[in-house]
């Protein structure tokens, strides 16, 4: 006999009372039993990720895997390596469905069709690029695919627009390359997809755009100064504000020893304009080199600043709610192995990952400190060193 069935029969030749509340126990009790029913089925593991990292030096793309439950990084098949190519920036569509690659010594475009098993076809020969390709990106939307091109004109640097066939991933050049000033490298989208920003690292400049149907403009003010060697871009998730990593800035008292800093910068909503905010730049109590890759936590709580090494190397600040400042969190900078070629987080935002010499770091984070700590079997040998890297969703 079930335990509703028993209490049931208790109230055969009770009182109304006792029956009302035999009746309240066996309703609770009953919701309790759907409640815990329901709670059995819906709860799932956390999911598994795909990666993708370029391997310059061997010229070709590596397939990790990401554990969701703990964070920990398998490395899987790579491309065929190909010398001449130094596939550097790349981006992942959307949909998926298509990853391109940007090869810095061949001056092209590959382009990849990604199995359903996560791993890569390359689908027809690479298509030509400007001189010296760099960053990639993919707008919002999807339609769009932006390279940066270290030299075009007059020690000018460009940017690429390419619209991006949906069903099958080719590229059609959209007018000509954009004068994008000195050596322009790092690019992203602000999450509207209304903006564009790049690095200039040989004149520490940061250069703003609006993009439209595939046009880009000029921001008003741009380009704007950010700080010696400007290297790397991270944008809050409400396209407020804007932090960029100096890494070779100099710093005024009393952080005068301290290398390097990252800028923050208001993001104006209508005119994608930047202007310093309060306080920048922003730096570490210790640091004998500076970030060259930065990012925001997807609690858009933090900011995290990356060196070189596994001294002081990880910076972090939590973000002040409304003016963006940023406040160096307990415990930063971090003695932790890190490196400079990228930071980024996993799709669920749970961990958290560097490029370092040899491979990768990976890290959870304390979503109320800013804390870092490293996930078992950090930091994650690649057998070469990384490029960039980009997770699937």
């Amino acid at each position: 006999m079930s335990f509703l069935r028993a209490a049931r029969a208790a109230l055969a030749g009770q009182s109304c009372l006792p029956r009302i509340l035999v009746a309240v126990v066996i309703v609770i009790l009953a919701g309790l039993s759907l409640s815990c029913g329901s709670s059995s089925t819906a709860i799932t593991s956390p999911r598994n990720h795909s990666a993708y990292v370029t391997l310059p030096a061997n010229g070709s793309v590596l397939l990790v895997s990401i554990d969701g439950a703990s964070g920990v990084i398998s490395v899987g098949g790579q491309t065929p390596k190909q010398q001449g190519l130094s596939p550097t920036g790349l981006a992942l569509s959307p949909s998926k469905k298509f990853l391109y690659v940007v090869n810095s010594f061949a001056n092209t475009i590959s382009i990849f069709n990604i199995n359903s098993d996560g791993t890569l076809s390359l689908s027809g020969a690479p298509i030509p690029a400007g001189s010296t390709p760099n960053g990639a990106v993919i707008d919002p939307s999807g339609q769009y695919l932006l390279v940066t091109n270290s030299f075009f004109e007059n020690a000018q640097g460009s940017i690429s627009v390419f619209s991006i066939d949906s069903s099958t991933g080719v590229l059609v050049p959209v007018g000509s390359q954009v004068l994008a000033n000195a050596n322009p490298s790092s690019i992203l989208f602000t999450h509207s997809g209304k903006f564009v920003y790049v690095t200039n690292p040989t004149i520490g400049m940061v250069t703003g755009f609006s993009f439209a149907s595939g046009v880009l403009s000029l921001v008003p003010g741009a380009p704007i100064f950010s700080g010696s060697g400007a290297a790397a871009l991270a944008v809050d998730g409400g396209d407020q504000f804007l932090y960029v990593a100096n890494p070779s800035a100099s710093n005024l008292p009393p952080y005068e020893s301290t290398v390097g800093n990252i800028s923050g910068f208001n993001i104006d909503p209508a005119t994608g304009a930047l202007s310093p905010m309060a306080g920048s730049p922003f730096t570490s109590s210790v640091g004998a080199s500076g970030p060259t890759a930065v990012a925001v936590a997807p609690t858009g709580s933090f900011v995290y600043g990356v060196t070189a090494g596994s001294s002081s190397s990880i910076w972090c600040f939590s973000i002040t709610p409304n003016t963006g400042q940023l406040v160096a969190v307990s415990g930063s900078p971090f003695s932790l192995t890190a490196g400079g070629l990228f930071a980024l987080f996993d799709p669920s935002g749970n961990y958290f990952y560097i490029g370092t010499q040899t491979g990768i770091a990976g890290y959870t984070y304390d979503p109320s400190t800013g804390a870092p700590t490293a996930i078992s079997g950090s930091p994650f040998a690649i057998g070469a060193e990384p490029g960039k890297m980009v997770v699937t969703p």
